[in-house]
């Protein structure tokens, strides 16, 4: 998934992969438009009519919400469908593969690419090479089982066989 955003003075317009079809040769093409659109129209964007009172009186609520969920043990905040993974470190990585193995992810045979994807799926973001490290040092110390079959590695925690 992609998304454009464009940002002209306090204008702002965002152009999500789902909504349109966009590919590199013509994403210049059209990013110019926008902000030919914009300077011509002057766009203003307005996001809300509530009042600043109402709209502070929300965000408290939110953020109480917020904190309690945080306070759970097993609450997800994150709903992929509305926002950008976040970053993890390499540190982290081992962790959220711990977490993916607990939630029988790796039952089956997977691949770095799928093992990333999974994580965005949770919410977070990882380079493919950072994953692959971390699972290879995971099946070198026996924490995680690898195989190989047309030069692509699996992994995973059960007795899997792969077919050839």
């Amino acid at each position: 998934m992609a998304k454009i955003r464009v940002k002209f003075g306090h204008n702002e317009i965002e152009i999500d992969s789902r909504d349109f079809y966009v590919d590199n040769q013509t994403i210049g093409e059209v990013i110019d438009k926008v902000t030919k659109h914009m300077q011509e129209n002057k766009a203003r964007i307005i996001f809300d009519d509530r009042s600043l009172e109402q709209l502070e009186k929300m965000t408290d609520v939110y953020k109480e919400n917020l904190e309690t969920l945080n306070g759970l043990e097993d609450a997800e905040t994150h709903e992929p469908e509305f926002s950008e993974p976040v970053p993890i470190s390499q540190n982290e990585i081992r962790e959220k593969l711990e977490t993916l193995a607990s939630k029988s992810f790796f039952d089956t045979p997977r691949t770095v690419s799928e093992t990333v994807e999974e994580l965005r799926e949770y919410g977070w973001s990882a380079s493919l090479l950072d994953v692959s490290k971390t699972l290879a040092k995971m099946a070198f110390n026996r924490e995680i089982l690898k195989n190989s079959r047309d030069h692509r590695s699996y992994y995973f925690v059960k007795e899997a066989l792969l077919a050839n």
